[in-house]
């Protein structure tokens, strides 16, 4: 064997950390850099919050983790407290947002098969998602990069072009059990269903006895401004996947649901072994405890307006490197006129992690927690970096 032991599944930049503080990570040779990744919207509340390391390091003295089999105390609690401030009345914890995807697509299936509809299992979704990495998730995202190479593609998944609520319409046949996207699409290059769509799928939905599943995996918790993407349109799910932000770096996620929809989930028929286990409680009712507070997603709001108009800014100077700003809270994306690689590439040079996206867009997704002077810092980086790309050419042109 020559080489990593790992599996070759990762195109990793030749970066490796070893510590973080705020929204600043420390690589081993001692750089510092301003993270807008933010482990893809998974640490929600930066690095090293002093809340979170109590709270996991008061668990971790206690215990770690026992089976299901069992009461767990921290479940309950954050149940109770992500029903009390959401459209939900049941939750079912998990340890990822894929197996919280798979859980929403079972949870709508065995509705439809206890309330007399066993052959109603099809759900309808939207080019550009991305709904996880199982097979049963590929196949709801339907990016055919994703798919190629693992067999048949798993049943049950009917796709429509991004927006197309005609299409989706015209798509609800007999066998379907629901419709499921994400309100504002992450891989998919930071694209917004506008309001007036989600109203038109929550009509249909109740139009036809199906289920309306949102995928809030990274939209969620606060990321938008709001605790989910979907309040500000207004627009219930009567299902919803949680993860990433939750956890604020520690693996977990959760199922959220209406009690008619959580209607057919009984003892039995679902399950997991680490999901929801007393580690990860702490750590999300930690987060909760943050997010929730009075005058916390305000200041996101109020923070990314700050960010959004310095994008703006940047794109107006270097309109050649820069198309667009999209997106919304701080889940942003600049929608490129270059290879979104090479933009991502001149930011790492200026010391600053984002992320790549589809449609050319690359993401910004700082914590939650991120400092104005951070977010300065930060557009001064962004705005090197698209000096140096225009530079650049220039110089090919000529």
């Amino acid at each position: 064997m020559s080489g990593s032991a790992l599996f070759d599944t990762f195109a990793r930049a030749p970066l490796a950390f070893e510590r973080g503080d705020g929204s600043w990570l420390v690589a081993d040779n001692g750089r510092r850099y301003l993270d807008f990744g933010a482990g893809i919207a998974v640490n929600s509340l930066g690095y090293s919050h002093p809340h979170l390391l109590a709270a996991l390091n008061e668990q971790a003295a206690k215990l770690w983790h026992v089976s299901n089999l069992y009461e767990i105390p921290g479940q309950t609690r954050l149940a109770e407290r992500l029903v009390a401030s959401t459209f939900a009345d049941r939750v079912f914890f998990t340890n990822s947002g894929a197996e919280a995807i798979e859980g929403a697509i079972k949870t709508a299936r065995r509705y439809q098969f206890v309330n007399g509809h066993p052959e109603r299992f099809r759900t309808i979704t939207f080019e550009g998602a991305f709904h996880g990495r199982t097979l049963a998730t590929i196949a709801a995202g339907g990016q055919a990069k994703y798919l190629e190479g693992f067999g048949p593609k798993a049943d049950g998944f009917d796709q429509v072009a991004f927006d197309d609520v005609d299409a989706a319409e015209n798509l609800i046949g007999p066998e379907t059990a629901a419709i499921m996207l994400e309100p504002l699409q992450g891989e998919g290059g930071i694209r917004s269903f506008p309001t007036q769509s989600l109203r038109r799928l929550r009509d249909l939905c109740d139009q036809h006895g199906l289920l309306l599943i949102f995928d809030e995996v990274q939209c969620g918790v606060g990321r938008t401004g709001r605790f989910f993407a979907h309040e500000w349109a207004g627009v219930t799910p009567d299902i919803m996947a949680v993860a990433k932000g939750i956890g604020g770096g520690f693996p977990m996620g959760a199922v959220l649901a209406t009690e008619a929809a959580a209607s057919g989930m009984k003892a039995g028929v679902h399950g997991t072994t680490f999901g929801g286990n007393p580690l990860a409680m702490a750590v999300g009712n930690a987060v909760l405890d943050v997010v929730l507070e009075d005058g916390f997603l305000d200041e996101v709001s109020r923070k990314a307006l700050l960010m959004k108009q310095g994008l703006a800014s940047i794109a107006d100077e270097y309109p050649d490197v820069i198309e667009e700003i999209r997106g919304s809270g701080l889940m942003l994306g600049v929608k490129c006129r270059v290879a979104n690689a090479t933009f991502n590439a001149a930011l790492r040079e200026e010391g600053l992690l984002a992320v790549p996206a589809g449609d050319n867009v690359v993401r910004l997704l700082p914590a939650l927690t991120v400092t104005d002077a951070d977010i300065r810092d930060g557009l001064d980086r962004i705005r090197a970096g698209a000096k140096a790309v225009s530079a650049s050419l220039a110089s090919a042109a000529n």
